[in-house]
């Protein structure tokens, strides 16, 4: 007898994935040839700006998760209340020179900054620090010296960056109950065994140490990865050019400047070389800006904010330096023969 079973229809999942795939090979058939070699140009180039940001950043990240670590084993929270006043603007002007102590940018001081708002650090001396650091800290101090040398620049760049930073940590203290700024503190891996005992020997507190530096640096570092690779694509697909040809008058410029220390996240180690070489077609005030408001905020260091703090105080850990900053740099350009 013959069988009358009619064929069974195919899924519709496998009729669209088909349908997308003759679609797909019709429009690219359409596309010049010269598209795709642009392309394979455009991705060499993110791919190189991406690893020289990410290269750049990395060993900085390092240093403040090992900063990290040592200060979740060897700092107890009396030893830092009896270091920072509590008081709002006493807190707000010693965090903001503990900057000077790290050598760690902006990658660095924030999972370090975590750690010390863990340890009871007061909430507008953590903000302080957080903005200062990567400005006032001694590897920036005479990176920028190298770039301008010992004069206007680098006197108005720590200057500036220590004024933003104690204010906005003041605006900081206004909030009494710093849970309702900060997300959990990090909860450590449970693939490691990380409970220390009271009696802990100096290399069993070392090794402690390690195992924090290495949770954090996994975990602060794949949202370094995200930012830097968000810095290259806006790099590689818009042209610098662009937002050069727009870059004059006294306002203007310093608003160009503003979102290229955003677009390019340099390191604040090094930011200062890159800097030099606009000081041709900007302004001081404008170069000035670019080198108080870079380190503050960038598209990583927003991105590993967000791993800190809720998402209405990242607004002003972002807005209020943006608008110091402008009004820095704009005054310079105003005002300074």
């Amino acid at each position: 007898m013959q069988n009358t079973t009619s064929p069974r229809p195919l899924p519709r999942s496998v009729i669209l994935f088909i349908a997308f795939g003759v679609l797909l090979a019709v429009v690219l058939s359409m596309v010049p040839i010269a598209f795709f070699t642009w392309l394979w140009d455009r991705l060499n180039v993110f791919a190189t700006v991406f690893l020289g940001i990410f290269i750049e950043a990395a060993p900085y990240l390092l240093l403040g998760t090992l900063a990290s670590g040592l200060v979740e084993v060897f700092v107890d929270q009396n030893q830092m209340s009896k270091w920072v006043s509590h008081r709002p603007v006493a807190a707000a002007v010693g965090g903001a020179f503990m900057g000077m102590v790290f050598p760690v940018c902006e990658c660095g001081v924030v999972p370090l900054t975590r750690r010390l708002f863990n340890k009871g650090l007061p909430l507008s001396a953590g903000i302080s620090f957080l903005l200062a650091a990567p400005v006032l800290n001694p590897i920036v101090v005479f990176s920028t010296a190298s770039a301008f040398g010992w004069g206007n620049m680098l006197f108005w760049r720590m200057g500036i960056s220590l004024v933003i930073s104690i204010i906005v940590g003041l605006v900081f203290s206004i909030e009494k109950d710093p849970a309702n700024i900060l997300r959990p503190v990090l909860t450590l891996s449970h693939d490691h065994d990380h409970t220390l005992k009271a009696n802990a020997t100096l290399t069993e507190k070392f090794h402690h140490a390690f195992l924090v530096t290495a949770d954090e640096f996994f975990e602060m570092g794949r949202y370094l990865i995200i930012g830097s690779m968000l810095a290259a694509g806006l790099q590689t697909f818009i042209p610098q050019s662009a937002l050069l040809a727009i870059g004059s008058g006294p306002v203007l410029s310093v608003l160009v400047m503003l979102v290229l220390a955003i677009v390019l996240s340099i390191c604040s180690t090094v930011d200062a070389f890159v800097a030099l070489g606009f000081m041709g077609t900007f302004s001081f005030g404008s170069v000035l800006s670019f080198l108080v408001f870079g380190p503050m905020v960038d598209i990583k260091s927003v991105i590993m904010y967000l791993q800190v703090f809720r998402r209405r105080p990242v607004t002003y850990l972002v807005a209020i330096p943006f608008m110091m900053s402008l009004l820095a740099g704009a005054l310079f350009n105003y005002f300074q023969p």
